[in-house]
Formats: structure tokens, C-alpha cells, sequence
């Protein structure tokens, strides 16, 4: 049996940021899925693989490889791979390029809730953070916010302006604060364990999208803008409890689980545009995503006529 590969170019061929949420969407019309993580260690070095099972959409192994210590050899410090398996039989059906699948599962994520929730005619984004995650929030929200000005902040002034090279049609700007003040939309994708958006700075209309923040002791945001905006996520079950995000202000009383108002498995409560609110998404992330984002991948591949 010779199994599929997909590789990154080829598969960033085939993809497009509108019809890639359109299908992100539609993945949550299915049974909730099940999902598992598990994490081996020798030293510094780290195997994570994250399954899921959907009903309807068949299994995932996305499995990365982090070695820190490659970077002193010039290798990438995160490898893996993405593998498929039927929902009907179990047979595996391809693999996915890691980088592939990740890149456009967490940019994606965080469109769709963007989508949902932002004025939709957002003229002025902010992405707070000029890595990896940062190039490819400019390229998706470009696709589906054509008339929006583009600004980088980053701690490190140098690597916003290394990736506003990168973008010709973006800015880098020095002082957070007012460019939070005057963006329609604040995407923050940071390593950051201390709040860098503060909830004082924000005004009704405004969409506050968190990206970063991935374990518990890990926040980009305040209290106070918790209690300030309307807030939903991608998946309770990713967020709640596993990140700073949420766990930390749910132990000390700031909010309660009912205020996080929905996830993508209930799209229909995402309200429409107003005004008058702040809204505020949290992407968890999660392998039901990395499963939802692969089959698709497979999906179109499958169409061509070139294999």
C-alpha cells in the first residue's frame, strides 16, 4: 500500500483562506469529537501526539517532534506529520505535511472567529507579535479583510520591522497601547505569560482575538477585559481548563464558565456585528481542529486531476 503525502507546497496550492473557514465551520457540523494527547521526554526533547476521532470525518495522529537543540545545527527544532485514517474501515489515507496543517489550523481558528464576531468592513488590524503565527494571521486576514491596514507590534522592535518587510503592506508601529486604541481588530499570537492587552484600552466595537497563550500559567489579556467584552472561544473543552486565559481568572472567582458564552459547535449563538460590544476569542486549538484542517487538505488534493 503506498500511502499519499501531501507536501506544504502542494497543499498551500490547493488552500484559500475564505473557503478554508467555510470548511472549518462545517467541520463542527459534525458529532463532537474525541480527543487525546500524550507527551514523552528525554531531556529537553519532546514527542506530543494529539489524536482525534469524528464521527463522519474518520481519525488524526498529528505528531510533532520538538528538539531545541537542533538550532545549533541549522535543523528546524519542530517536525512531524499528520496522518489520516478512514472513519469506515481504520485503513490510513494519507499524510499531511506538520507545518502545513498547523499553519493554517491556527490562522484559520482564529478567522473564523474573526468572521463571526468582527466588523466585517475592519479597516484597522493589529497583530501583537512578529513571529511564525504572525506572518500567516497577515496573509489570512488580508484574504477576507481586503480593505484593512495592517500593524506588527512586538517587544522587539527589529522583528516587527523584519516582518514588515516581509509584507510590504503592513506597518510596524512602537507604542501598543495606541495602536490597540485604534484597531478594529487586536490579534495577539505571543509567548507571553503576563497580560499585554489591557481591557482599559479597549472601546465598544472592537474584536480581541488570543492566540498565544497555551498553558495554564499563560495570559496576553486582563481581567478586566474579560469582564468587559462578550467572550467566546473555539472549544471549551481546550480552553477552560487548560489555559491561563480562562483557568486562571475562573479560580479566582473573576468569571464564570457561563460567561464564555459559546465554542464552533455552537456557531449559531456566535451573535452579529455590534457596535456597541467588545468582543473577545480565545483559540485553544486542538487535534479535532488539526483533524478537520488535514481532511480538507485531503479533500482537494483528491480532486486533481495530477495524481
Amino acid at each position: 500500500m503506498s500511502l499519499p503525502f501531501v507536501d506544504f507546497q502542494t497543499g498551500e496550492a490547493l488552500l484559500d483562506w475564505p473557503g478554508f473557514a467555510k470548511a472549518l465551520a462545517k467541520g463542527h457540523e459534525h458529532p463532537k469529537a474525541s480527543v487525546d494527547d500524550t507527551f514523552l521526554y528525554r531531556g529537553e526533547d519532546t514527542l506530543l501526539s494529539r489524536a482525534a476521532w469524528i464521527d463522519g470525518l474518520g481519525m488524526a495522529v498529528k505528531t510533532a517532534t520538538i528538539f531545541p537543540g537542533n538550532a545549533q545545527t541549522g535543523s528546524p527544532m519542530v517536525n512531524g506529520a499528520v496522518t489520516l485514517y478512514s472513519d469506515q474501515n481504520g485503513m490510513p489515507e494519507a499524510l499531511i505535511d506538520f507545518h502545513l496543517v498547523t499553519k493554517w489550523k491556527t490562522a484559520g481558528d482564529s478567522l473564523l472567529g474573526a468572521l463571526r464576531l468582527a466588523n466585517p468592513d475592519s479597516r484597522r488590524i493589529l497583530i501583537v507579535g512578529a513571529g511564525t503565527v504572525g506572518a500567516s494571521l497577515i496573509e489570512a486576514f488580508s484574504a477576507c479583510y481586503p480593505k484593512a491596514q495592517f500593524q506588527i507590534w512586538n517587544r522587539t522592535n527589529a522583528k516587527a520591522e523584519a516582518l514588515v518587510a516581509q509584507y510590504p503592506e503592513t506597518a510596524a508601529v512602537p507604542d501598543l497601547r495606541t495602536a490597540v486604541e485604534a484597531a478594529d481588530i487586536i490579534l495577539t499570537c505571543t509567548m507571553s505569560s503576563t497580560p499585554l492587552v489591557l481591557g482599559d484600552w479597549l472601546r465598544p466595537g472592537q474584536h480581541l482575538n488570543l492566540i498565544g497563550a497555551y498553558r495554564p500559567d499563560m495570559r496576553e489579556t486582563d481581567d478586566q477585559a474579560l469582564s468587559r467584552a462578550q467572550i467566546y472561544t473555539d472549544s471549551f473543552d481546550t480552553t477552560l481548563d487548560h489555559i491561563g486565559e480562562f483557568k486562571i481568572p475562573l479560580s479566582e472567582g473573576k468569571i464564570t464558565r457561563s460567561d464564555v458564552r459559546a465554542d464552533f459547535y455552537a456557531l449559531d449563538q456566535f451573535p452579529e456585528y455590534d457596535p456597541n460590544q467588545i468582543t473577545l476569542f480565545k483559540n485553544g486549538g486542538g487535534a479535532h481542529l488539526d483533524l478537520i484542517t488535514g481532511r480538507h487538505i485531503l479533500d482537494l488534493w483528491k480532486a486533481q486531476d495530477t495524481h
